[in-house]
């Protein structure tokens, strides 16, 4: 199994295909397997690289919101990779937006699904979190997991399954803890607007809870009001995670992109 040093842990990735790199960085319930749909299709004619963050299984170490950026650095040098096109879920999201803004020259192109990359909007974004609390309440009552949402739930129970025991596998992890260690990361709005790397936001109009927990219209009126010139794709009949609930169309979405 590929295991990459870290300073206080290891980092397992996994690489497919040939052609131009593409990473993939995974969200708070997932870990590298969790794109599995995505793989097999980009790796026709894209070096595909998979990782679980620091504290995700099968890799080790804490999580570290400092260190989650220098670890994707890491593995970009130690795979020798020239110029990356990222595709980021939710804190996926954080860690790719950051490497970014760190390294925009080794960026080719940055997908952004479910995140706001925990960009600091100001009381927008509160005044949003603060309506949101409510509808995410009503969720955990109903026992629905909101990364996956209630429409895979009720339409594709198999699927739904799925991202649960994807989820568990990293059960030693505290990942309410991570969340609240997230807070105190937030790129502003100017640092990204100056950033000449194309971006492309994708939200689900069911999701509620694009990180930092806001709705997928609210984050969608917050990119269009200070990223106009970036690209924006709502996914309807989607919740938090339109990669593994809407596969085909996402992949369509950033195959298009990406070309």
């Amino acid at each position: 199994m590929p295991f990459l040093a870290l300073p206080a842990g290891r980092l397992y990735y996994e690489v497919a295909g040939s052609g131009p790199a593409l990473l993939f960085a995974h969200g708070l319930g997932g870990n590298h397997l969790s794109w599995w749909q995505q793989v097999p299709y980009f790796s026709e004619r894209f070096t595909c690289v998979t990782f679980a963050h620091r504290g995700f299984a099968p890799s080790s170490g804490e999580p570290d919101k400092d260190r989650f950026a220098e670890d994707l650095a890491d593995l970009v040098d130690h795979l020798e990779l020239e110029d990356v096109a990222l595709v980021a879920q939710s804190l996926g999201g954080l860690t790719c937006l950051q490497y970014t803004l760190r390294h925009p020259e080794r960026v080719r192109a940055l997908v952004m699904s479910g995140t706001t990359g925990w960009i600091d909007f100001g009381e927008d974004l509160e005044q949003v979190r603060r309506e949101t609390v409510p509808l995410a309440t009503e969720f955990m009552k109903k026992g629905i997991h909101l990364a996956a949402g209630e429409r895979m739930a009720e339409e594709q129970p198999a699927l739904y399954y799925l991202y649960g025991g994807l989820d568990r596998l990293s059960v030693d992890l505290d990942k309410q803890a991570v969340l609240a260690s997230l807070p105190s990361v937030r790129p502003s709005v100017e640092e990204v607007a100056e950033l000449e790397v194309p971006i492309f936001w994708i939200f689900g109009t069911e999701d509620i809870i694009v990180a930092p927990g806001i709705p997928g219209d609210r984050a969608a009126a917050l990119v269009k009001k200070h990223f106009p010139k970036t690209r924006l794709q709502m996914v309807a009949e989607s919740g938090h995670s339109p990669y593994f609930e809407r596969a085909s169309l996402f992949n369509q979405l950033v195959d298009s992109f990406l070309r």
